[in-house]
């Protein structure tokens, strides 16, 4: 064997009982595999995309990128949410390029002035009245699948949407135990406290790997294992199911320094007071239920290398309305975003080393993770 070649071992290794194995490095890094995650997960899933609230009246309206496709979500003159490709029928020109904003009534093509309504349909395009064969609903905007829960917009491109209550639901009562278990929070009641994205350098799968584990969380999360002492011993709370990660002793809140929170939630039960409850969502949500707000996680997969991610914290309606402090809750999970999404553009920049075109391993508090990789190999081979 030469200088630098690797060893055969390495090529054909049998692992130990304690380790499974993980996707290999091209996973994070090839495009063909990426399209074909677009293809078969982001296009035939649901993908959650917009605050419902951030929509509040009719014409208000925000683009979003599910896969390659741009979408534009609205709420129409009726009060119902719709979405809809963001191409016109006519040429396939880009209808918005905004990424939010307000219309009146209609959306308009730049190119050649094709006019739709908030219902989609088509209302006007300059000779229109010449062609009296045209069909204005035929024509209209190509509508996405809408589903609203949580106080959020969930979006299916597929032609035939899989069940959501099988899917997304199923996600939850899988972490959970029931699906009424986040029915207490309200999620859909509470406000909008606090906004930050964040650009990141890495690949979607390492993102939900990531928040998936806690192994790493003695190592790089000191804030958050002073309020989740359990976290130190690396068993994340999704590791088991129902269970929530207990406040520390002398911890008063979910707060960057343990002191004391905001206003608790009403329906909140003694069970889940002074717990922490992570849930993954697939393919791109994460959620993180407190005793007095919510952080909601949503990501947006842009290419092989980089997710945008946005992070909200959400509160109670009084609690924002008082112009209360919440600068120690949203600093906590802050923190913990910065944290690991350090660490997940830290393991972006080997994915093309040789050393990794096999993967690596998954010790026995992260073989969760492998379920995760099953499901993606599943979809795209």
């Amino acid at each position: 064997m030469t200088t630098g070649e690797l060893s055969p071992a390495h090529e054909a290794q049998t692992l130990p009982e304690s380790l499974r194995e993980t996707l290999a490095g091209r996973y994070y890094t090839d495009r063909d595999i990426f399209r074909a995650e677009q293809d078969e997960i982001f296009h035939k899933n649901w993908f959650c995309s917009v605050l419902a609230a951030d929509l509040e009246r009719p014409g208000r309206f925000e683009t979003v990128q599910i896969g390659r496709e741009s979408v534009i979500v609205t709420r129409g003159r009726d009060g119902k949410v719709n979405a809809f490709l963001n191409v016109c029928r006519h040429r396939g020109a880009r209808l918005c390029t905004e990424e939010s904003g307000e219309v009146r009534r209609s959306f308009q093509c730049p190119y050649h002035a094709w006019t739709y309504g908030l219902d989609g349909k088509l209302v006007a395009a300059p000779n229109l009245t010449a062609m009296p064969d045209i069909d204005k609903v035929s024509y209209g905007l190509h509508r996405v699948h809408v589903r609203e829960w949580l106080g959020y917009v969930w979006l299916c491109l597929a032609d035939r949407p899989p069940s959501f209550d099988e899917t997304v639901i199923g996600d939850v009562t899988t972490r959970l135990g029931s699906p009424d278990a986040i029915v207490e929070y309200g999620v859909e009641n509470l406000r909008l406290g606090r906004r930050i994205s964040y650009d990141v350098k890495a690949n979607w799968k390492q993102i939900v790997e990531n928040f998936m584990e806690c192994y790493h969380c003695a190592t790089i999360h000191p804030e958050l294992t002073e309020v989740l002492p359990e976290f130190a011993d690396g068993l994340a709370a999704q590791y088991f199911v129902g269970h929530g990660a207990e406040f520390g002793e002398q911890v008063q809140g979910f707060t960057v320094d343990g002191s004391a929170g905001l206003a608790p939630i009403p329906g909140v039960t003694a069970d889940q007071d002074r717990r922490y409850y992570a849930i993954t969502v697939r393919p791109q949500v994460f959620i993180n239920l407190v005793p007095d707000h919510v952080v909601f996680h949503r990501m947006f997969p842009l290419s092989p290398e980089r997710t945008l991610v946005l992070c909200d914290w959400l509160y109670l309606p009084e609690v924002v309305d008082s112009g209360a402090d919440i600068d120690k809750s949203v600093e906590l999970f802050h923190r913990v975003n910065q944290q690991d999404f350090d660490a997940c553009e830290r393991c972006q920049l080997a994915m093309d080393s040789r050393s990794y075109d096999r993967g690596g391993v998954l010790v026995p508090s992260e073989h969760h993770i492998g379920e995760f990789h099953d499901w993606v190999r599943e979809r795209v081979g």
